[in-house]
Order: C-alpha cells, then structure tokens, then sequence
C-alpha cells in the first residue's frame, strides 16, 4: 500500500504583499468644563452661597444699609450713623417678623380652607367617619369640647396656685421663695414628655386613675403652673414700691394692700401671664397623648374615659397620609389658632381698667 501523496498546488506558497499598521498615538483629552448653573450670573449670585429670590433681598437690604449709612455721614455724626443703621435693622427685623407670622397663618388657613366652609366640621364629631370620606361628614366638635374642657380644669388649677406662689416670692421674700423662684425658673424648661410621664405615673399607674380628660388636665397645669408663676412674678415685681408703702402708711394690712392696690395694679400683666400658659398648655400633645387617650365621639364627662383633644386630632389625623384627613388637620389647626386668639382678646377685655380708675 502507498502512502498518500500531496497536491503540489496545495503545498505552494503565494508571496502576499506586507500590510503596514500605523502607530497608534495616544492624545491627551481635556475634560469637559462644566457649565455654569443657572441663576448664577448677577453679582450677588455669585458672592453670596446661594442663590435666587433670597440672595437678591438680601443683597439688596445690606447695600440699602450701606447707603443709608454713607448719606448720615455726610451731613452726621458717628453716633447719628450707628442711629440710623441700627433704626433701620430693627424696622427690618419687625417686618420680617410679621411676614413670617403672617405666612405662617395663611399657609395654615389655605391648606385647610376646604374643610373650613362646611358646617358640620363644628357641628359634628368624627364617630363613624371614614378618613376618605368627603369633607360634609364629620367634624373636630369632640375635639374642640375636650381642648376647652381641659384647659379650662387646668386653667382653674395653675390660677391660684401660680399667682399665689408669685405673690409669695414678690410680697413675702426671704431664703425659701428665692429657692422657690429657682425652681420654677428650672421648671419652665420642662419637657412636655415629662410632664406627661409624671402625670401618667402618679395619677394613672400609681393611683389607679383611668386616661381621661382630668389626667390631662393635670398634665397640662404641670406645664402652664411655672409659666404663670414666672410671668406673674416679672409682673408684680414692676408695680412701684411707694404703692405698697403710701397703703401700709394708711393703716391696711400686708394682705389687704395686696389684694386691692397691688393686684388691680397688675392685672393687665397678669392677664397677659395666664394667656401666655394657656398658650403654652392648649398646644401641647405630648401629655395628652399620654394621658386622656383619643376618641372619634363627643366626651362631656372629663372623668368618664378618654377625651379628644385639638392637638390629639391634628397629630392622628397627620399621620394617617391621606389627603383629606390631613386637610382636615390643617382646618382644625386653623381653629386652634382662632381659639387662641379669642382667648386673648377676652383676657385682655376682661383685664381692661374700669372707667372712672387708674
């Protein structure tokens, strides 16, 4: 057998012509230079770290000081300069003030005006009311008889004993009531929490009282009592001295000369202290949320179970995420500022000076 031969066509080479590779340079790129944001073109943009309607008004406001400032100096003095500058900060600073409030109020009433202008939100409670139903049922009834319930037993409460102890500390003195102005100067920074927990250990764990209205009634005194006594003690202590001695030379008493020539004489500020703790109690949630609980139904009895409350509703009600529930906490949050308002304005009325005295 004969070993297999190889097509000699197949075992020719064929000379291919030489490929040249060109060599393949490597060039430096520049990274791109980024573009410059918008909004970032007029001078004050660019000195100042942001940028927009704020920057502007601020810019604005400095250089108005500025020239403020340099056309005093060239007809004044030092001090008529620093007058003029310092006059203008502060009138700055009242209308940033008053803007601020008066945003504050208007965001609060517009988020909640669809609710607003339906009766049943005052007439109605929320029993049986789903958080998806429309604004025609349901109302925050329950939680506006339990804020005025509450506030009103604490009210009857932190009077008393707030405008006692400052009367004490003002009128009495000596070691004991500098320590008792220590301690209610320490207690007006009290966290509301705390409050809270105190009540809820010593009226609901300790003696056995059931979460109701009266246990946050006793929470929200803790808060008011050292802001009244702190208010009505600044107030007293600005009534003139010779007041107090023109009546003891006339023969009162220490407790007569208190009762009617230094109270009367105080009574505008001492209106003034108690809206202030009211203002400081009828907003708190902290205690309540520990304390009474929270109900869908109108409660009367502060003693009879849990009992709604303004601040109670707008934080459950917040919380939910659905539109008109949170709508609705913003109507109700309207109402709370109304009702503080109305406090206010029948303190100062009934705080008025008779005709015909001084």
């Amino acid at each position: 057998m004969s070993a297999p031969t190889l097509d000699p066509d197949l075992t020719r080479t064929t000379d291919l012509p030489a490929v040249t590779v060109p060599p393949v340079t490597t060039q430096a790129v520049a990274p791109p230079v980024p573009a410059a944001p918008a909004g970032r073109g007029t001078t004050a943009d660019r000195l100042l770290p942001w940028d927009g309607a704020v920057a502007f008004t601020l810019t604005t406001f400095v250089l108005g000081l500025v020239i403020v400032g340099l056309l005093t100096a060239v007809v004044g003095t030092g001090p008529e300069v620093v007058d003029r500058v310092m006059s203008a900060v502060v009138h700055a600073a009242v209308v940033l003030l008053g803007l601020a409030l008066l945003s504050t109020v208007l965001f609060i009433f517009l988020r909640g005006r669809e609710a607003l202008f339906h009766v049943n939100f005052f007439t109605h409670d929320m029993e049986g009311v789903g958080p998806r139903d429309p604004f025609t049922r349901g109302g925050i009834l329950h939680a506006i008889v339990g804020s005025l319930i509450q506030v009103g037993i604490a009210v009857a409460i932190t009077i008393p004993l707030g405008i006692g102890t400052a009367i004490y500390m003002t009128e009495v003195g000596g070691r004991l009531a500098r320590i008792v102005r220590t301690v209610v100067e320490a207690m007006t920074a009290l966290p509301s929490i705390v409050a809270g927990l105190f009540i809820y250990t010593v009226a609901i764990v300790t003696l056995g009282l059931p979460s109701s209205g009266l246990a946050a009634a006793f929470a929200l005194a803790v808060m008011m009592l050292p802001i009244i006594a702190r208010a009505s003690d600044v107030v007293l202590r600005v009534v003139p001295g010779s007041l107090r001695e023109a009546s003891l030379a006339l023969g009162a008493s220490r407790w007569r000369t208190v009762w009617h020539v230094v109270l009367p004489t105080a009574r505008p500020g001492l209106a003034t202290a108690v809206i202030l703790g009211v203002a400081r109690g009828i907003g708190e949630t902290s205690p309540v949320l520990l304390t009474s609980g929270s109900a869908t139904f109108l409660v009367t009895n502060p003693t009879g179970g849990v009992m709604n409350s303004l601040p109670l509703y707008i934080y459950s009600t917040v919380r939910s995420g659905e539109p008109l529930e949170i709508a609705r906490a913003f109507a109700a949050a309207s109402v709370l500022l109304g009702l503080v308002l109305t406090l206010f304005v029948v303190a100062r009325l009934l705080a008025r000076p008779r005709k015909g005295t001084r």
